[in-house]
Formats: structure tokens, C-alpha cells, sequence
């Protein structure tokens, strides 16, 4: 499901969150936050889980404000993730840890298989440990399509870059990937873990300017090494 229809189906829940339903909130929570902490994960390592909380705390005191600006409650609730990120990396004076702790967030309760759970869930701590080394506005390209799930329009709101920067830094930041798992398998016998379905769904097979216009599973950013600027 594309970024877009997403935000269509999580309408009704965000409007009833907005007009103070209690259910509607914990709706929204279980639906954006595994998404959210990962996010979070890739840019500020093992502090995730307070700037999380930190988010939260905000968006429950902001949220009868919300106006949906072209990015959808998720990309608000990543823009609010980002900027408190990006003041706790102002303040530490340092990059991004580039481990994932292995109590990450557990999965939403689903009637898939435990073991399947277990793989995937493994998949997705060693991609976004993966993700983490690449420069950051290449590592935020990526969180932001493949695993908080936003289209490329409210990924470049988020960023504050254009479109087409959001779609060349993603496509970068997925060729490293790749290169990287290619470089894991040759040295080391045996299977090497490999991003979830949707990492590599949005990566796709061609350049920068592959997919549809409106930002569909194709990959994402502006010049390597650049530090994303805060858009407050």
C-alpha cells in the first residue's frame, strides 16, 4: 500500500484522535510508532526510545492543532521525531550510534507466525543498523520511505529538500546497501540478513528517476554527507 492510501485509511482514526477519542489515539499510536522508533533508531541509535516519548508527548499536546499540511499524520509525527532528534544530535555532538539494541520495539500482535516474526524482526534491527552508517540525509531518505512509509512529496516536506533531492539520496543511500550486503556475503560464509520485503520493494530496479511521479516505490536524497537542515 502506497504512502498515500495509507493516510487515506488512517483519516477517520486521526480525525477522531483529533476530537479527543481515547481508542482513536491508541489507534494511531500502534500505527505509527514501530515506524516511528525505527526512524529514530537510525538517527540516534540507543536514545530512540526517550525521543520517542518525547514525541508522543508532544503530538498528544498538539494534536487538536493538527492541519494536514501535504505530508499526512505521519509525516507530521516524523517531522516532530526529527526536529527533537536533531536538537538531542545539536546537544550530544556526535553522529548517530550505528547499533541497534536487540530490544527493539515488539510488533504489533498479528496472527502471523512466531518464527516468521522472529526472521523479520531480526531483518529489520540489522537493516536499520545497515541504514545508520550511511551518511544521514541518505539514512533519512530511507527511514523515511521504507520504514516510516511516506511517498516521496511528504518525505521531502519532512527533509525540507525537493522531491527529486529526496528520490536521488534514497536511490544512493539503497545502492549502498546493496553494496554492503554484497560486501557481508562475499566475506562471511552462510545467509546474511537481508532488509525486510518493503526496504527492498522501494528500492527498485532503476536510477533516481525511476517510478511514478507522485513518488511511488522508488528510492530517495540530495549530496552525500550533508546534514539535513532543521525546517522549523
Amino acid at each position: 500500500m502506497s504512502g498515500d492510501a495509507r493516510e487515506v485509511e488512517l483519516a477517520p482514526v486521526v480525525r477522531a484522535a483529533c476530537e479527543g477519542d481515547p481508542d482513536a489515539f491508541r489507534v494511531l499510536y500502534r500505527e505509527v510508532q514501530p515506524g516511528l522508533l525505527r526512524y529514530l533508531r537510525g538517527l540516534v541509535g540507543q536514545d530512540a526510545e526517550d525521543l520517542a516519548s518525547e514525541t508522543w508527548l508532544q503530538i498528544a499536546r498538539d494534536l487538536r492543532s493538527f492541519r494536514d499540511q501535504g505530508a499526512g499524520f505521519r509525516g507530521w509525527a516524523a517531522t516532530i521525531a526529527r526536529h527533537r532528534a536533531l536538537d538531542h544530535l545539536r546537544r550530544q555532538r556526535r553522529r548517530p550510534a550505528a547499533t541497534v539494541p536487540v530490544e527493539a520495539l515488539a510488533d504489533l500482535p498479528s496472527e502471523r507466525d512466531t518464527a516468521e516474526q522472529a526472521i523479520d524482526a531480526a531483518a529489520t534491527r540489522a537493516a536499520i543498523a545497515l541504514i545508520a552508517t550511511l551518511p544521514r540525509d541518505q539514512a533519512e531518505a530511507v527511514l523515511l520511505r521504507a520504514v516510516v512509509g511516506l511517498d516521496v512529496p511528504a518525505t521531502a516536506i519532512v527533509m525540507g529538500k525537493r522531491p527529486g533531492a529526496v528520490r536521488t539520496a534514497a536511490w544512493r543511500g539503497l545502492r549502498r546497501l546493496a553494496e554492503l550486503l554484497d560486501s557481508a556475503s562475499e566475506q562471511r560464509p552462510g545467509p546474511v540478513a537481508m532488509p525486510p520485503r518493503r526496504l527492498r520493494r522501494v528500492g527498485g530496479a532503476g536510477g533516481p528517476s525511476s517510478g511514478d511521479a507522485a513518488g511511488g516505490p522508488v528510492p530517495v536524497t540530495t549530496t552525500t554527507g550533508t546534514t539535513p537542515k532543521d525546517t522549523r
